[in-house]
């Protein structure tokens, strides 16, 4: 197979690892001599229901004899009318309505949007090291890393406050209480010196860090940050684009922590890899978006639309919502042991099948992204894919199909703890011997 041709941008071609492949099945990726790579990444959280499902590749064929194209409005078709319904089956709360589009990003723009035109105001808050994206309005509210914004000087109509991070921010003390008692804090510091309440339109979040670090924040700081917005009148926003569908336990993480938004964004694991989005919101908000007000040329294409169906039937027969959670909570007791055995290796942390294992330097505790990227590197010469995140780059993410077996589990832990020990020996960091 050929290299990465010089006609890509580098902002498109130079990720990592570049694996060349021909193919992909159930967890696995294949490459061009027959190499077979555990997949843990899932097409970064996208192919909740493992590559090429049977049933979403069915759908698919199916739907592309009858509709490729739509456009919703222009025309309407069933596969769209159906999969609103379904939706709003399993969403939190009265989340009923849906405005259609094709990525994560075009769901938060559509989300931000449509808080500042119900509101009538002018500002959002967001958190730092959040990501929602890249197109410009979407990366006003993105601090996740600060590369992604340099020279673009985004929207200065954003203000931010830290996101919780109990062990990071509180380590020695009570960390949950303090994060919650910190968050008041925060939102009166900012309300005395930058930005009145009433002129905030929206506070958007994810409600488990994501590109940022995979933090998962104490229930009862969500709940204080729903709290807070009720009392001033402020939409709150869920951007739910890697933690849907299955990923955190539940069909979102706003049942995971009982805390239901007033608009959310959705994507990645809805249509099994297909180009789907879409901003969700309770019918009375929505309705107040009148016609003009946002638009789109391909979302809620019929192909992807008859994908995501066919997600959501797989998600419920196979009961994947319970697997990930039985498979989330054995690969972090397998994760433990490693902890334990290699010091390079910090904390680990994860809710569901969204584990996030932290590579530190074993002497100064500091985050070390040169040595996760070599370790990842070390992980898929033993046959298994990991992809990173954090500020650092210094996370390993581990994001397996919802469908993955405990095999499977036990077989990528191996190859990732097989890493972890050439890569203390290239660098004469031994290893701890239980």
């Amino acid at each position: 197979m050929a290299h990465m041709p010089n006609r890509f941008a580098p902002s498109m071609s130079k990720d990592h690892p570049n694996l060349p492949v021909v193919r992909e099945e159930g967890g696995y990726y294949v490459g061009p001599e027959g190499q077979k790579y555990l997949d843990f990444t899932s097409g970064i959280a996208v192919t909740n229901t493992g590559h090429r499902h049977p049933k979403v590749v069915a759908a698919i064929k199916e739907s592309a004899d009858h509709l490729i194209h739509g456009p919703i409005g222009v025309i309407v078709y069933e596969s769209i009318l159906r999969l609103a319904d379904e939706l709003a089956g399993v969403l939190p709360g009265n989340l009923d309505s849906f405005f259609f589009s094709n990525s994560g990003t075009e769901a938060v723009e559509g989300a931000i949007k449509l808080a500042k035109h119900v509101t009538r105001r002018p500002y959002a808050v967001s958190f730092t090291g959040c990501f929602h994206g890249r197109s410009l309005g979407a990366l006003s509210v993105s601090t996740s890393k600060s590369k992604y914004r340099r020279f673009l000087q985004p929207s200065g109509l954003v203000y931010q406050i830290p996101y919780a991070d109990p062990r990071s921010r509180f380590p020695d003390e009570n960390p949950e209480v303090r994060c919650v008692e910190e968050l008041e804090k925060d939102f009166e510091r900012l309300f005395a010196h930058q930005v009145t309440p009433e002129e905030v339109a929206c506070v958007i979040l994810e409600p488990v860090l994501g590109e940022g670090g995979y933090v998962i924040p104490p229930k009862a700081w969500l709940k204080k940050v729903r709290e807070i917005c009720d009392r001033h009148g402020i939409l709150l926003i869920f951007d739910e684009v890697q933690t849907g569908f299955g990923r955190t336990g539940d069909w979102f993480a706003a049942q995971s922590f009982g805390v239901t938004p007033d608009i959310m964004a959705i994507a990645k694991g809805i249509a099994s890899g297909l180009p789907l989005s879409a901003t969700v919101a309770p019918k009375e908000l929505m309705n107040q978006w009148p016609m003009g007000s946002h638009g789109t040329t391909f979302g809620g294409n019929p192909i992807a639309c008859s994908a995501a169906l066919a997600t959501l039937e797989v998600i419920r027969e196979e009961n994947l919502l319970e697997n990930a959670r039985r498979m989330g909570a054995h690969a972090m007791e397998r994760l433990k042991e490693i902890q334990r055995r290699h010091p390079i290796v910090g904390d680990v942390r994860g809710i569901g099948l969204m584990i996030g294992i932290e590579i530190i330097h074993p002497d100064t505790g500091k985050p070390d992204g040169e040595a996760t990227l070599r370790i990842l590197d070390l992980a898929l010469e033993e046959g298994v894919l990991f992809y990173l995140c954090g500020n650092h780059g210094e996370v390993i993410r581990m994001i397996p199909p919802l469908t993955v077996t405990r095999e499977q589990i036990d077989e990528g832990i191996r190859m990732l703890d097989r890493a972890l020990t050439r890569f203390e020996q290239e660098t004469q960091q031994p290893a701890t011997v239980e």
